[in-house]
């Protein structure tokens, strides 16, 4: 069953943090700051409750969604590929068939070692969702990443501003200044790492490429120019149909 994709001790970590971030940034920093009970605490606490729940709900569904496997049956259509009449068409069959399960793999699949399937359009395994990220579940992964970053800024300003509005020198404790410290950083790091994650995501979406595509891009410009020859992404159109085409293929998955 896809819930037992839960049963794993990074998702269980993930959860925790999350749960902890949630309880510190609402029932220490928030109610420190202007209380629970007036109406700018309220506000605050819905604000970061609706972010929280949306990075939940998209971690939940990053977990459970499958990333789109290749069907037993698919055979590819070797009229259309653009295949020359030199080349034997039986090579690019052959080319395109996957030793290790057996199948033959589309235009951008690729096989996942830990799944032990071949993935469509695969970006890479998560270990922290416990799932590979492929074509279907890739708009789960990507608002997760989006909340999640949004969701530890909102959490981090909340802490900081708590802490320079404090009175010091009659309420603070050498224990609170640590605590206050190590928060602040811990979530400084983590905004700083997650909106980094983000950016490089949205660097992808720009050239319609997964993390796979983009690091083989890499090894095969450096051979294309090793022999004088320019190298481009098939995929990569513009910045606009890049965008368009991932968006399309994200609504497709929201969809279904």
């Amino acid at each position: 069953m896809k819930c037992q994709r839960f049963l794993s001790i990074p998702i269980f970590a993930v959860l925790l943090l999350m749960g902890f971030i949630c309880y510190i940034t609402v029932f220490i920093f928030i109610d420190d700051w202007v209380g629970l009970q007036s109406s700018a605490g309220s506000l605050n606490v819905l604000i970061f409750t609706v972010l929280a729940s949306l990075c939940l709900f998209s971690f939940s569904s990053c977990v459970l969604i499958d990333p789109g496997y290749t069907p037993a049956s698919y055979i590819p259509d070797v009229e259309d590929s653009g295949v020359s009449d030199q080349e034997p068409k039986k090579n690019v069959i052959q080319s395109r068939r996957c030793d290790k399960c057996s199948t033959y793999k589309p235009p951008r699949a690729h096989h996942c070692r830990v799944c032990r399937r071949c993935v469509l359009r695969m970006d890479h395994h998560c270990l922290w969702v416990n799932n590979c990220v492929g074509y279907w579940n890739y708009k789960a992964f990507f608002t997760l990443v989006l909340y999640a970053t949004i969701g530890s800024l909102y959490s981090t300003t909340i802490i900081i501003t708590c802490a320079l509005q404090k009175d010091w020198e009659f309420s603070g404790s050498g224990s609170l200044k640590v605590f206050y410290v190590t928060c602040a950083v811990t979530m400084a790091a983590l905004t700083l790492t997650l909106g980094t994650l983000l950016g490089w995501h949205v660097y992808l979406i720009i050239r319609n490429m997964t993390t796979i595509e983009y690091y083989e891009a890499i090894r095969t410009e450096w051979l294309a120019r090793k022999s004088g020859q320019s190298y481009r992404h098939p995929y990569n159109q513009s910045v606009y149909k890049n965008i368009t085409s991932v968006s399309l293929s994200l609504s497709l998955s929201l969809s279904l």
